[in-house]
């Protein structure tokens, strides 16, 4: 059941049943007093919410704009360039739906949070102040009646007169006062019902706004999505079929690799590791180095080059070969070094990380006169 209604004539009563009704009206509206507060407090938690999603939102499409497909290959196909060009499409999409979001966050305020505080703060806030004279006026009425009551009998008259002119006079007082507070109490209740409820209805049409807004922004974005659709779909079905050939391509290559071998202008190109002396007591290392040898004019390229240090090229070396001799492991204590000369330096000691290749080696070595019979170089070859 709602509240009673407070009758006006129930002012000159004051009955207990009457103070009832005005406590239920006065406890309806401290409700509505804290729910509006709170409902203000969730509608600035909104906006900041809203203006953080924005924020992420736009984040997230300056990084779409920003990132760009590298495509294998010198030419780009059409749906390349188009599935390349989307993510800039994403992006704009986006910068163009969170100035809508904006624009509603901005609006929140103005329609739904700015009048729900008006509303609290002069209305509510005018009733408590009605209530504070209404509480200070009923004291000060029946403690006039009580002090009225204990006047002796054996008083002046003109004493007693006066008295009870001065407690009509103050019970009049209270009855005017009773009957304003009654009349506020009703109104507020009726005016809560539109000065509280328009506010909502504007902060739910701005959003209804955006929604429509965003679905408008959908709906020009409808063509081009279909468009791309079909791009991807045109890509996937490239890539699925040429994912079997791609598959025995490389069966073929792990099966025989030499015979697929990439044509290069070397002769032979691989990994050795170059001995580096160092001053004593640590002795020598051996540093990894790629290596690449072109045949016809005895020149060596070795650049150095670790892949556990981040793959950073250092910096390279070229000199023309002399002699190339194999070293016994009786003058080093390692396996598969050999001695090159060059030309224009001193000589170096290399290592091959194993003789898997040596026999292979050995075929083009033996063909060039410069070089000695009991030489192999092992190479490595990358493919």
């Amino acid at each position: 059941m709602g509240l009673q209604p407070l009758e006006f004539s129930d002012c000159y009563l004051d009955s207990p049943w009457f103070r009832e009704r005005i406590r239920a009206h006065e406890a309806e509206l401290e409700r509505t007093n804290k729910f509006i507060k709170e409902l203000i407090k969730d509608g600035k938690n909104l906006i900041a919410a809203t203006k953080s999603l924005s924020a992420a939102q736009r984040k997230f499409a300056h990084s779409l704009r920003d990132f760009k497909f590298e495509f294998i290959g010198d030419a780009e196909t059409d749906d390349e360039r188009c599935i390349d060009a989307s993510l800039r499409e994403f992006s704009n999409f986006l910068k163009n739906l969170e100035e809508q979001r904006e624009i509603m966050a901005l609006s929140v305020t103005e329609t739904l949070i700015k009048p729900l505080e008006k509303f609290r703060k002069e209305q509510l806030g005018a009733v408590k102040e009605e209530k504070k004279k209404f509480d200070k006026e009923t004291e000060k009425n029946y403690s006039l009646i009580d002090k009225h009551l204990n006047l002796s009998a054996k008083k002046k008259d003109s004493h007693l007169q006066e008295a009870d002119l001065q407690v009509e006079q103050n019970r009049q007082h209270f009855y005017e006062l009773s009957l304003e507070y009654v009349c506020k109490l009703q109104e507020i209740q009726e005016r809560k019902k539109f000065e509280f409820v328009e506010p909502m209805l504007s902060f739910f049409q701005g959003m209804f706004t955006f929604y429509h807004q965003g679905h408008e922004l959908s709906k020009d974005f409808n063509h081009y999505k279909m468009e791309l659709q079909i791009n991807i779909q045109n890509t996937r079905n490239r890539f699925e079929g040429t994912r079997s050939e791609v598959e025995e391509l490389m069966n073929k290559i792990r099966q025989n690799p030499k015979d697929h071998k990439r044509v290069s202008q070397f002769t032979a190109e691989g990994y050795l590791y170059v001995q580096e002396k160092r001053p004593a007591p640590f002795g020598s290392s051996w540093v990894k180095h790629y290596c690449m040898f072109r045949k016809a004019a005895q020149k060596f390229n070795m650049i150095p080059f670790e892949h556990r240090s981040g793959g950073k090229l250092g910096d390279g070396e070229v000199f023309f070969l002399k002699e190339c001799t194999k070293r016994h492991t009786d003058s080093i204590d390692r396996r598969f070094c050999f001695d090159i000369e060059a030309a224009d330096r001193c000589s170096i000691v290399l290592i091959e990380p194993s003789s898997q290749d040596r026999k292979e080696v050995h075929s083009w070595i033996r063909q060039d006169s410069q070089f000695s019979e009991n030489v192999s170089v092992q190479w490595k070859h990358e493919v």
